[in-house]
């Protein structure tokens, strides 16, 4: 066998024919770069071709919500202006952002105009009023707000609401100040928020990698984020408890190691912005604490950490965990029970999918929502583009935080387990960056797709700057041209489109589908729910399914509960054929007042795969009419509305038995 010689930096050893493999491969993934000078020259601003593009925007804009109208109206072109709306939109912006020599501000400004109108897919599904199923818990608590004029009110919809009421208070405040209604303020207050997350994430990037370009890239990276154009765009705390993250993680990136006036400003401003997440959203509370109790390990294991340096870190790490602790004792917050059985049906669902004795209900398959091939195809080429540039970039991005003086390649990987390098952040972001793929596994289980979908608000933190370094210090290289140069652009274009495709599962409205969530809102339900609040007056204790008890609460202005009474479900009473003797006697004693029933459910499977509660094992299968109907034949129920799908039935009689 012939013996070949390559010599690298570290030495010379011997590998055989049968070895190259292995160098393509290490050279592939290696922590070699490709070019050193990760800033390249800018031009200065061309406000002609920002001019271009807010115009070619907002023709984007429009194809949208042309896409929009046609899906209300069941016309077969929605996909297609549609989905044109978003390519025109996403294209020329990401190509523009991520071509090499443009000036910072550019950069800046562009990646807030196409944050901006990535939010209008969201405004687009729905102008007029909230849609999505977290958006009506939060409209009610704020309504509560803003009737009572106090806070910590319950919310039977929300419980631990009550607790995180920042945007809440945030939002009334804008109504008080602007008269606005509350939808109108929460946009605005959206807006506002979308445009400060990816300025502050810019400059968080930008700190870490010294870079505006790779800066630049690495938000267009998070923007291929599940979580990041839809659901981080809603009317929900997690809106505003990320925006406090990247602002904490932004400043206390500023705030490293200095030793002047302003670091401790810094450092003061950054105790305010925990304190106000603490109030505001517990998961987005324990991302930040996460962070800087991992910055300030890492900070002790640096050989060549100042006193000061660990002595800060340290300070933050105990003041991100000691206040959402605080706060959860004052107010006896039940978050175990809360995100408790989220987080064991998720793992559930995991070891059911993929452990030993994987047993899966076949029937499983019917109720996983279908998406459209096209949309699937990208979410795929989007996943598989980011796992590339994490393979190519993770051990670069390592390089880049070890010591100026190491020599190249991978002796800077061995300078780092000996615990020197010059960021502890860009360590630990790198090191994020393996939440991806345990995000990606949880997202192809039914069970395990919440967590799999919070898990990449904070992995992404660490994807972004890996695939920009990949992108820059490899693919493109010193002197990229051509599809050098285009290739990398076009394979962020795809990433960005499979954020939304993967966001969900059809961002175009069309007609009613049952169990459908925001699919299943229309102005029917909407105008019976309007009439109990004329008719029957606000503050009833309704019940209903999903959908009916969001839109009851929210303009009804309706007290809705979940179950019929402790133990007994209202999807338990619902769906049986029959009222059972202790399902009476339930009702007997509770303290409704009417029920609603939606003879809609009994037309088609839910979308979802249940129509009141998510852990209830429905399968798929549509309600029986005559479980719906049956209510009209016990004595002490009246039915006082019906508008031929919809009925309200009054059930304040049989408490007199």
């Amino acid at each position: 066998m012939t013996i070949m010689t390559a010599r690298s930096g570290e030495g010379t050893w011997a590998a055989g024919p049968d070895r190259s493999w292995i160098r393509s491969v290490l050279s592939l993934i290696g922590p070699d770069f490709h070019d050193n000078r990760i800033q390249a020259p800018s031009q200065p601003v061309h406000p002609g071709w920002c001019a271009t593009l807010a115009l070619i925007i907002a023709a984007g804009l429009l194809l949208m919500a042309a896409g929009q109208g046609a899906g209300l109206r069941s016309d077969p072109s929605a996909a297609r202006l549609f989905w044109s709306g978003v390519v025109v939109v996403v294209v020329p912006m990401v190509l523009r952002i991520a071509w090499p020599p443009i000036a910072r501000s550019e950069r800046l400004f562009l990646l807030v105009l196409l944050a901006v109108a990535l939010f209008f897919i969201k405004i687009s599904y729905a102008p007029t009023g909230f849609a999505g199923h977290d958006e009506f818990l939060h409209w009610i608590a704020a309504d509560d707000m803003l009737t009572a004029g106090r806070l910590f009110l319950s919310n039977p919809l929300l419980p631990i609401g009550a607790t995180y009421q920042g945007l809440e208070i945030l939002t009334t405040g804008i109504v008080n100040l602007t008269g606005l209604s509350l939808f109108a303020a929460a946009m605005l207050l959206l807006i506002v928020l979308k445009g400060t997350f990816i300025t502050s994430m810019f400059l968080f990037f930008e700190k870490l990698l010294g870079s505006a370009r790779m800066a630049a890239i690495a938000c267009l990276v998070y923007m291929g984020c599940t979580s990041y154009v839809l659901f981080d765009s809603m009317f929900s705390y997690e809106s505003l408890g990320i925006v406090f993250c990247a602002l904490i993680f932004a400043t206390e990136a500023a705030s490293g190691n200095r030793t002047d006036g302003a670091g401790n400003e810094r450092l003061v401003l950054i105790v305010l912005l925990l304190a106000g997440l603490a109030v505001t959203h517990h998961l987005s509370a324990a991302y930040a604490a996460i962070y800087l109790c991992a910055v300030a390990i890492l900070e002790v294991g640096r050989r060549d950490a100042s006193l000061r340096d660990i002595c800060s870190a340290a300070a933050l790490a105990a003041v991100a965990v000691a206040l959402p602790v605080l706060w959860l004792e004052a107010w006896g917050d039940p978050l175990i029970g809360y995100l408790g059985p989220v987080v064991q049906a998720g793992f559930q669902a995991l070891l059911q999918k993929f452990g030993p004795h994987a047993a899966v209900d076949p029937r499983l398959d019917s109720i996983v929502p279908a998406q459209a091939l096209a949309m699937r195809l990208t979410t795929l080429c989007g996943i598989l583009l980011l796992s590339l540039g994490c393979a190519t970039g993770f051990f670069r991005t390592l390089a880049t935080a070890a010591p100026a003086d190491a020599p190249p390649g991978w002796c800077r990987i061995g300078a780092l387990l000996q615990r020197r390098w010059r960021d502890s952040r860009l360590v630990l972001v790198t090191f994020l960056a393996f939440g991806f793929p345990l995000s990606v596994i949880f997202r192809l289980s039914v069970g395990g797709w919440e967590i799999g979908n919070r898990m990449g608000t904070l992995a992404f933190v660490g994807v972004g700057p890996v695939v920009s370094v990949a992108v820059v210090r490899f693919w493109q290289g010193r002197a990229p041209q051509g599809w050098n140069r285009l290739g990398p652009a076009l394979a962020l274009v795809v990433i960005v489109l499979g954020g939304v495709t993967a966001a969900t599962l059809d961002p175009i409205r069309g007609p009613y589908r049952a169990g459908g969530d925001s699919e299943s809102i229309e102005p029917m339900a909407i105008e019976t729910a309007l009439w109990a609040k004329e008719w029957l007056g606000p503050g009833n204790r309704f019940v209903a399914d999903r959908v009916n008890r969001l839109l009851l609460g929210g303009y009804g202005r309706q007290d809705v509960k979940v179950d019929i009474a402790e133990g007994v479900t209202t999807g338990r009473v619902y769906e049986a054929e029959t009222l059972s003797q202790g399902d009476l006697y339930a009702l007997i004693k509770s303290d409704l007042d009417f029920m609603l029933v939606d003879m809609r459910l009994s037309t088609a499977p839910p979308v979802l795969g249940f129509y009141f509660e998510n852990w209830e094992p429905n399968l798929g299968e549509p309600i029986s009419p005559v479980a719906l109907l049956k209510f009209d034949k016990v004595a002490g129920i009246g039915r006082i509305y019906d508008n031929g799908a919809i009925k309200i039935y009054d059930v304040r009689e049989l408490h007199e038995r």
